[in-house]
């Protein structure tokens, strides 16, 4: 294709725009309904942006080509997309209360630029299948995903009430280790002073291993320092 500027042959480029505006427009209603930070404008604007640089980078430098002297990569401002796009994408992310937040959203803001990169490069039906992974990702792996986590096996887990500055938590490592346990895990839970000034601590242990649970904990009651120890699975030790 030879340059465009000031020909009709221009108009031919807005369809795979417009089917960029329409399946980011779809991906960002569904963001919308879900009252994600990231909603329908700013999916819409990632699509059809991304598929005006995929129509730049293809067609934009066509007057140059028959330079001898010029050489061009049109796949440098395509990559340029995907660099830039975990900008935008990185703002998203942030973390609360020790929880990373926002990730299926920059998630999505990258999949709706690859969707917008298609349009733009010619592949319609690459980019309506895209689309189509994406609805089935959100909609239908979330229940995949509320299925396992209901039917998931939570990890044993112990809460020990001990002595503090005796050594009680290396002795309390040793017998979980000696047991076939691994502690993936130690949470500190509270720190309490008593009337004289000694301080106890209580702290749970995330542990990994097929080790009798029972009897670790019956040993780990005897070690000196330790005051309580108290076994379980995730969400069914109190607090």
């Amino acid at each position: 294709m030879g340059p465009l500027w000031s020909t009709d042959r221009q108009w031919a480029l807005l369809a795979p725009v417009l089917v960029a505006l329409v399946l980011s427009t779809l991906i960002g209603l569904e963001r919308e309904i879900g009252k994600k930070s990231a909603g329908l404008r700013t999916h819409a604007l990632v699509g059809v942006g991304s598929a005006v640089f995929m129509l730049v980078s293809k067609y934009g430098f066509d007057d140059f080509l028959d330079n001898p002297h010029v050489s061009l990569d049109p796949s440098r401002v395509a990559a340029q997309i995907v660099s830039g796009i975990g900008f935008l994408g990185g703002g998203l992310i942030f973390i609360r209360s020790d929880a990373v937040r926002g990730l299926t959203t920059a998630a999505t803001i990258w999949v709706t630029a690859a969707i917008g990169m298609a349009c733009g490069a010619g592949l319609p039906i690459l980019a309506a299948a895209g689309t189509v992974g994406f609805f089935l990702a959100t909609r239908g792996l979330s229940r995949l995903a509320v299925f396992v986590a209901t039917h998931r096996r939570e990890p044993p887990m112990l809460r020990l009430s001990y002595d503090d500055g005796q050594g009680v938590l290396r002795a309390v490592l040793v017998a979980c280790t000696s047991r076939g346990w691994a502690v993936e895990e130690i949470v500190v839970e509270q720190e309490t002073f008593s009337d004289d000034g000694h301080r106890s601590t209580a702290v749970t242990l995330y542990l990994d291993g097929r080790g009798d649970l029972a009897d670790l904990t019956a040993e780990l009651s005897e070690v000196a320092g330790v005051r309580s120890a108290v076994a379980g699975r995730a969400g069914q030790v109190d607090s």
